[in-house]
């Protein structure tokens, strides 16, 4: 359990806000930040740029609630639901990010979407 608020939580609050400066603040001049449907980030001048230019282009972060996180020495990790809109489409998913710390800051961040929808299983696969 989390207690108090966390470079993922702080990463995740400037990315919910559009404060590059915030999101920026958490991590380290190195970090390798991986979204969950492919592309790396490497380095500080890399996510500026790709936050930036997002944002220029109209993308929303409109919700990310974190459903439950923790923490192991230098791990964090959380589960999320996140809604943004991107070109007009608005779009929502489960997910969870895996970040490590270099002292207070995160060096390397990976996200992970839920592929389909979730469902309790009976007994049978569905189709």
């Amino acid at each position: 359990m989390v207690t108090e608020r966390s470079p993922l939580r702080a990463y995740i609050d400037g990315w919910r806000h559009h404060d590059v400066a915030a999101v920026l603040g958490e991590l380290t001049d190195d970090c390798v930040v991986v979204e969950c449907y492919g592309p790396v980030y490497r380095g500080l001048p890399r996510v500026e740029q790709w936050m930036r230019t997002w944002l220029a282009a109209g993308g929303t972060v409109d919700g990310w609630e974190v459903t439950s996180e923790g923490v192991a020495g230098e791990l964090l990790v959380a589960e999320w639901r996140f809604s943004c809109t991107w070109q007009g489409s608005a779009a929502t998913f489960e997910g969870a990010t895996v970040a490590e710390l270099r002292g207070r800051r995160i060096s390397r961040l990976r996200e992970y979407e839920t592929s389909a929808p979730l469902y309790d299983w009976e007994g049978s696969w569905r189709e």
